[in-house]
């Protein structure tokens, strides 16, 4: 599975990079899929739907097993 979650966040990233953003994985375990945000994306206010409404929404969709995205802060 951590095969396909990085080649879908590498289908998203150039979205979260027009707009001064990135994404870095963390790691899988059990169906969460663990990630940083970077960039303009890590002090953003709507960081938290981005993550949820548009990179965890598109992980479900193509990987099934993918119960939920989680942000990890820096130095985790």
């Amino acid at each position: 599975m951590l095969e396909q979650v990085k080649k879908v966040l590498d289908e998203i990233r150039p979205n979260l990079q027009a707009d001064g953003g990135d994404i870095e994985l963390v790691g899988v375990e059990d169906g969460v899929v663990k990630v940083r945000l970077k960039g303009s994306c890590a002090g953003c206010p709507m960081s938290q739907m981005t993550l949820t409404f548009g990179v965890e929404k598109v992980l479900k969709e193509r990987i099934p097993e993918v119960v939920r995205v989680e942000a990890v802060p820096f130095g985790r």
